[in-house]
């Protein structure tokens, strides 16, 4: 069975609950499509695709190690950074305007997840 599979399953509930941010902002706003300007409706949007344009090349690139192989552990690992990464960063688009901590932090787990797998499977290709 697949590491991976669990987390992604975490990572598509997490999908819907920032869908659902979405939604509420369109009815709150009373805004059915693309956000009128209104700048509650950008952040809710940007959260949102924020989200959707990182975690699929993510979880693509893991499962991609853990098929070559990678040990459970590293594995379970990248998925967490993946998951408080992504947490992290939507926390503080949420809260705060502007630059955060949690912002800032959550792109930079982000980012490592997608560095460390990428070189893994870089690596595993010239070593194979």
């Amino acid at each position: 069975m697949m590491i991976t599979t669990f987390y992604a399953g975490v990572l598509g509930l997490i999908y819907i609950a920032l869908s659902f941010y979405v939604i509420r902002g369109r009815f709150k706003n009373q805004i059915a499509l693309g956000d009128n300007g209104n700048q509650d409706m950008m952040k809710r949007i940007r959260v949102h695709a924020n989200f959707i344009e990182y975690v699929p090349i993510a979880l693509l690139l893991i499962i991609l190690i853990e098929f070559e192989g990678v040990s459970s552990e590293i594995i379970h690992g990248l998925c967490i950074a993946l998951i408080l990464g992504r947490l992290g960063h939507a926390h503080g688009l949420i809260t705060k305007e502007g630059a955060s901590i949690t912002r800032g932090g959550g792109m930079m787990l982000t980012f490592f997840v997608i560095a460390t797998t990428s070189i893994i499977c870089i690596y595993s290709f010239w070593s194979a």
